[in-house]
């Protein structure tokens, strides 16, 4: 019978420490990134201030004796130890050799140092600190509106923000002139549509979704369609082509006649079949596919796109006789050091409380890991910066025609780190070259079989038909097959399976396709 119970376990689990999570998350950081997150630690934390002159007010070192003399402090149960017979580790510290430190050399204001007439009690209910008890296991309940902190917004809601096709397309539709139950058909087709634009719901399924009549969608479908950017909300690629042609007044011309009824042909470049079947000079051809060509068959990409990134290098490698220096590149990083400002306030005898202390402590700890973080991370990358400048000199030295096969399991043994710890180290960063800037995994490829026993980059191998593709004559262009023979001529060993996969990746048409007949 199935009830509520209780149940102990004993497991053993792995898990990441924060701070270990925190190295990992900066790892991965490219320059941009960990700029920003940078600013934004400084911002958090006020113990830490950025260094202009490189100098450091307080260094981690003499700030650690600190924060553990923090943590050994006298414990709250000091009563229950001393019923137990058990000295404190302060208290041992007065014991020389088994004798005792006399009392003339004690301070004046010392407990020992009063009058034997004087008897002194403390209260054991002052060792405890009942305030961050009751803060930390009670729950403190109602709180009135003035005690509650208040929240300010941020400025981060107050910055632009991209602006999306859903968004762009209802401040247009609020310019229109429509009835209500056409305006919420039109809202339910503007939530329907992709990010290329297109409509990926039937007509049936938005009229039963929100109740509306076919009239009354295809009236909203309409409206939208009538929308900028042109070709919006539609249904497949000829009816996207077609509303293009048509905000251009081109209905019924050479270029809609070919959209409507020869796509096949189009697809194929088989323009002089086209001139025959629409009885049309091959000029006006010509004319009528250059004006398709122009035409935008993802209009909503552009706003759905990400957008241009700013490329900064995070390494540079800089040519030094016949080898390379590598040097980060730290040009407007903001170098951080601690406040020295705040080291009093761990001290308990300048009055600060506990709960204070305890800010002031973790504050200083974060800081701390961070800096160390920030450190390793540096450390990390120019180990991996240094493997690839001994692998892929030939490269630095010559250009991207003498990059070699290089996989990330081979430089983290080199390096001595986990794979994971390589494949971090390289995400989004970029090195500068003397041959430009490239990704850092740019460097890593997988080896296919070369002349001689050698091996040969997948990158170069894919480069290579691309180059061959684009030299082939258009009105005979090599087929799979023949790229193949080419390729094992010159001794490398692919299948055609593998040089068609490679051709797709390169997002390069079929030989039927490339053919330009006369």
């Amino acid at each position: 019978m199935l009830g509520p119970r209780l149940q102990m376990k004993l497991a053993q689990k792995q898990i990441l420490t924060p701070g270990l999570v925190q190295m990992v998350t900066i790892l991965q950081l490219n320059r941009l990134e960990l700029k920003e997150m940078i600013n934004q630690e400084m911002v958090d934390n006020p113990v830490l201030e950025e260094s202009l002159d490189g100098t450091q007010e307080i260094s981690p070192e003499e700030l650690q004796p600190l924060l553990e003399a923090e943590r050994s402090s006298d414990p709250a149960d000091r009563e229950m130890l001393e019923m137990a017979n058990i000295q404190l580790e302060s208290e041992s510290r007065e014991v020389v050799d088994g004798a005792a430190i006399p009392s003339s050399e004690m301070p004046a204001d010392s407990p020992e140092a009063t009058e034997p007439g004087e008897t002194t009690t403390t209260d054991p209910f002052d060792e405890i600190d009942f305030g961050s008890f009751f803060d930390d296991y009670l729950d403190p309940g109602y709180k009135s509106p003035a005690a509650e902190p208040s929240e300010k917004p941020s400025f981060e809601t107050f910055l632009s923000s991209p602006q999306t096709l859903p968004d762009y397309l209802r401040s247009q539709l609020s310019l229109v002139i429509l009835d209500e139950e056409i305006r919420d058909a039109a809202e339910t087709i503007i939530g329907n549509l992709d990010e290329d634009g297109y409509l990926i719901a039937s007509m049936e399924e938005m009229a039963e979704q929100g109740s509306f009549t076919m009239p009354v969608v295809e009236a909203a479908l309409k409206a939208v369609q009538g929308l900028d950017p042109a070709g919006i909300a539609a249904r497949n690629l000829q009816e996207c082509l077609l509303l293009q042609l048509e905000s251009k007044n081109g209905c019924g011309g050479v270029a809609w006649q070919i959209i409507t009824d020869h796509m096949r042909q189009l697809e194929m470049r088989q323009f002089k079949e086209l001139a025959k079947a629409l009885g049309r000079p091959q000029e006006h051809i010509d004319i009528a596919v250059a004006m398709i060509r122009h035409l935008d068959p993802r209009p909503g990409m552009r706003f759905s796109g990400p957008g241009e990134r700013a490329i900064e290098p995070d390494v540079y490698f800089i040519r030094d006789g016949e080898d390379f220096i590598i040097q980060m590149n730290d040009d407007d990083l903001p170098q951080l050091r601690l406040n020295g400002d705040y080291r009093k306030m761990l001290d308990r005898d300048q009055g600060s409380t506990k709960d204070v202390r305890d800010y002031v402590r973790d504050r200083y700890s974060s800081a701390i890991q961070l800096m160390k973080s920030i450190e390793q991370r540096k450390q990390t990358i120019l180990r991996v910066c240094e493997a690839i400048r001994r692998r892929q000199n030939e490269f630095l030295s010559q250009g991207i025609d003498c990059l070699l096969p290089m996989m990330i399991k081979d430089v983290a043994e080199e390096v001595g780190v986990h794979p994971s710890t390589v494949s971090r180290a390289v995400a989004n960063k970029y090195a500068h070259t003397p041959h430009g800037v490239y990704e850092l995994r740019y460097f890593f490829s997988e080896a296919v079989q070369g002349p001689s026993g050698g091996e040969v980059p997948l990158l170069l191998l894919k480069r290579k038909v691309k180059k061959m593709i684009e030299e082939e004559d258009k009105k005979h262009p090599l087929t799979d097959d023949q790229i193949t023979a080419k390729l094992l001529a010159d001794g490398i060993e692919v299948t055609r399976r593998t040089v068609a996969k490679y051709r797709e990746d390169l997002k390069i048409p079929s030989t039927h396709q490339r053919r330009v007949r006369d």
